[in-house]
């Protein structure tokens, strides 16, 4: 990758675009920008960096009347670099926003640095600088592909325990034993949970078990009695009142309707 030049601390009244030349560009906006996609005009709320491939057309202006600021970096790759960037999965020719923009700043100032005084390793150091703001709008790209909630702190295993709690509704579920697997306090796990999900562990149990009942009362010429104890109710009238206000019926009822529709 051979860098043709980076300019910092640009500033323009007008539209920065048109053709970019027949290199890739990199452009820092330092303001929040306007521009094109798909026909649709598009504005940035911040700080954004954008890839313009070879030849790309864009045009790019400020939104707040005020210059637009930016630094810019044209460079030439070989066919290795493009390999590269293409299994990066970077986000191309239109701007991504940057909720911190530290290690672009820091990385183009490094280079610009680099560049006036050119040591032994100038060539090296410029590749792996701008591998480092790649792998920077990689991480973007990625981001905005997951799904939030799996950003909520130990989501990954809040999920299991959330699976299996429907895939074994009759278990004696402790969240003692589980607080302690997980080392976190009560407190912090029902936080954790409810963030998650948006309903509580107990509440997860309750559906789970009468999801469950209703397979019983459906399939099975099980007691109501029996029913009840085997899904973990200690109280058979404490389950037909669950029952009654997740179905709208009795189980009874329930069995009834589901016979008399076959």
């Amino acid at each position: 990758m051979k860098i043709n030049r980076i300019l910092l601390n640009c500033r323009r009244d007008t539209a920065l675009g048109g053709e970019m030349g027949a290199d890739p560009v990199l452009l820092f906006f330092r303001t929040p920008v306007s521009y094109m996609d798909g026909g649709v005009q598009k504005k940035t709320a911040k700080s954004s960096v954008a890839l313009l491939t070879s030849g790309y057309k864009q045009s790019f202006r400020s939104v707040n009347g005020k210059p637009l600021r930016y630094d810019l970096v044209s460079f030439k790759t070989s066919a290795a670099d493009r390999q590269y960037i293409s299994s990066m999965n970077i986000t191309q020719d239109i701007p991504v926003e940057l909720k911190d923009d530290f290690v672009i700043v820091s990385t183009l100032r490094s280079m610009r640095t680099q560049s006036m005084h050119r040591g032994k390793h100038f060539s090296e150091f410029m590749e792996l600088s701008m591998r480092i703001i790649f792998i920077t709008m990689s991480d973007i790209t990625d981001s905005a592909n997951i799904d939030p909630k799996e950003n909520i702190p130990r989501y990954a295993e809040l999920k299991k325990i959330r699976q299996a709690v429907y895939d074994d509704p009759t278990a004696s579920w402790s969240v003692e034993e589980m607080c302690e697997d997980m080392q976190i306090s009560r407190t912090y796990f029902h936080r954790l949970y409810f963030e998650a999900f948006g309903v509580t562990f107990r509440q997860d149990i309750i559906e789970s078990r009468l999801i469950h009942a209703s397979e019983l009362l459906k399939n099975t010429d099980l007691s109501v009695t029996a029913i009840s104890e085997t899904c973990g109710y200690d109280s058979e009238s404490y389950f037909m009142r669950q029952f009654k206000q997740h179905k709208g019926c009795t189980p009874s009822e329930y069995r009834r309707r589901v016979k008399n529709s076959d």
